[in-house]
């Protein structure tokens, strides 16, 4: 599989409590926070986008229909 560029950031603010936590585990793991987070990015669109589109679909017909 070929390397993807990550070319796009993303800023969120969280409590420090909650930051620090997600850290610690992170390293827990062996794994960069960025990795975990970008992980559950994935898998979260993977598992939401067809309701997704489906809401989407049923706003676009109810202004058309």
């Amino acid at each position: 599989m070929p390397l993807k560029i990550k070319d796009a950031g993303l800023r969120l603010r969280v409590e420090r409590e909650l930051r620090d936590e997600f850290i610690e585990t992170c390293r827990a793991e062996g794994k960069a926070g960025a990795q975990v987070l970008r992980e559950y990015m994935r898998d979260y669109v993977t598992r939401n986008r067809a309701a997704a589109q489906q809401e989407l679909d049923l706003i676009a017909k109810r202004r058309t229909g």
